[in-house]
């Protein structure tokens, strides 16, 4: 009798240490007890058996869509994006991404990793792995581009499995919740880059050979962004991205955490490359590199449009009137 051929498991590298230059957090931490509390409550959390924590998440998100917690902004915002759906069909993908972020909540307060067995596919998806391997290898850094989108925390925590040095651009948080991912994420072995000096920190990392992530579909004031259109209009996106490739010559991978239909496993997938802008100084070169890599996150969104954050205002800053200044690189 032939015995089973057990799966692949994934490669698990030990988790680097993250670089001692961007282990830095800011934010503001909660009083001791109150630490204290949430983590122990955050910890009995996660000794939950795999099945009962991912039944405890589809709860939260149903909660939460059942109680019309921001579901207007959800619902508007598929109706844009969707005009063509039913009522019904954009709900469904509304409960989808609220369970979407009930679970990417409580896997991502995990200090311990208490996944289920094979959670995770061991190959690599997508054109642009091969490439992004080459080019750490070569010690030229890379910058990657996520969303918030399947698990972009744990997806993070794939590619640092997977020997790609990684520091995530990121904001000041405050909370034991929030603070409990940030301290998940520098155990992990990411280096934090903050808003102030952003540009300067993450030239630098990828000069080191490093690689910087950043997710691109958060909005901004007007006279800080450029606006490539996303699902047909304009969404406010800082150009940071676009002016580290432009000035560094890195170019740009879009790295996705996509949930199978069962939400509770992940792959990894990995874009073509994207080049960075040729023209240095020039407006247009960077609104049309952040309109590139802008798009292709579309394309994942559009596949699995339930594994995006609907419940974001997304489009709420409007481009300036016309003549007005415009962000430099």
């Amino acid at each position: 009798m032939s015995l089973p051929v057990p799966a692949p498991e994934s490669p698990r590298l030990p988790l680097p240490l993250p670089p001692a230059r961007l282990t830095q957090v800011l934010g503001e931490r909660p009083s001791p007890l109150m630490g204290w509390l949430a983590n122990r409550l955050m910890d009995a959390v996660c000794a939950l058996p795999a099945s009962l924590r991912d039944a405890l998440a589809r709860f939260v998100g149903w909660l939460a869509y059942t109680l019309g917690i921001r579901l207007h902004v959800a619902l508007e915002n598929l109706a844009h994006a969707y005009p063509e759906k039913s009522e019904a069909e954009r709900r469904a993908i509304a409960l989808g991404a609220y369970i979407t972020m009930a679970r990417v909540v409580l896997e991502s307060i995990d200090a311990k990793d208490h996944l289920e067995p094979a959670w995770e596919e061991p190959e690599v998806r997508g054109p642009g792995w091969e490439a992004l391997k080459a080019n750490i290898a070569r010690g030229q850094g890379a910058l990657l581009v996520t969303a918030h989108f399947g698990n972009w925390e744990r997806a993070g925590k794939m590619l640092l499995r997977r020997g790609i040095p990684l520091n995530a651009l990121v904001r000041p948080l405050k909370g034991a919740l929030n603070n409990r991912i940030v301290d998940n994420r520098i155990s992990a072995g990411a280096g934090l880059i903050y808003p102030k000096g952003a540009i300067a920190q993450a030239l630098e990392a990828v000069k080191l050979g490093e690689t910087v992530l950043m997710l691109l579909d958060q909005s901004l004031p007007a006279k800080a962004a450029v606006f490539p259109p996303f699902f047909g209009r304009p969404a406010s996106t800082t150009p940071a991205m676009a002016v580290v490739a432009q000035r560094s010559g890195c170019p740009v991978f879009v790295v996705m955490g996509i949930r199978d239909p069962s939400g509770r496993k992940m792959w990894l997938e990995v874009s073509e490359a994207i080049a960075p802008p040729q023209v240095a100084g020039e407006q247009d070169a960077l609104t049309a590199h952040t309109a590139a890599v802008t798009a292709v996150l579309e394309q994942y969104v559009r596949r699995y449009p339930d594994q995006w954050l609907w419940l974001h205002r997304r489009w709420k800053v409007q481009p300036p009137p016309e003549g007005s200044a415009a962000p430099q690189g």
